[in-house]
């Protein structure tokens, strides 16, 4: 029996920074969703959502706590919608735009 190695290079990383979420959030929400704090469901951390671990090679975004690593945020493009499962989150804030 043979054994598989995989060398994983700096740049193969299997994640992305939250801000991987700036285009497709901003398209569906008209603004610039980065400055968004996030609060875990399941270790309770408040940060912002361009400092969530983003997975990207599948159909859709993995939105990923770096602390405990729950998911906090789904994102999946489909003909004429775009689906938004934030139930990983207690919390959503977004900081009031200034005129």
């Amino acid at each position: 029996m043979s054994t598989l190695t995989v060398h994983v290079e700096a740049d193969d990383a299997p994640w992305v920074d939250g801000n991987a979420l700036a285009g497709p959030l901003g398209e569906i929400m008209g603004t610039d969703l980065t400055v968004a704090e996030l609060t875990c469901a399941g270790c309770r951390t408040t940060r912002p959502l361009a400092a969530m671990r983003v997975f990207d090679r599948a159909p859709g975004l993995v939105a990923r706590c770096p602390g405990c690593e729950d998911v906090v945020m789904r994102v999946v493009r489909m003909t004429g919608r775009v689906l938004v499962d934030v139930r990983g989150s207690l919390i959503v804030s977004l900081p009031v735009p200034t005129a």
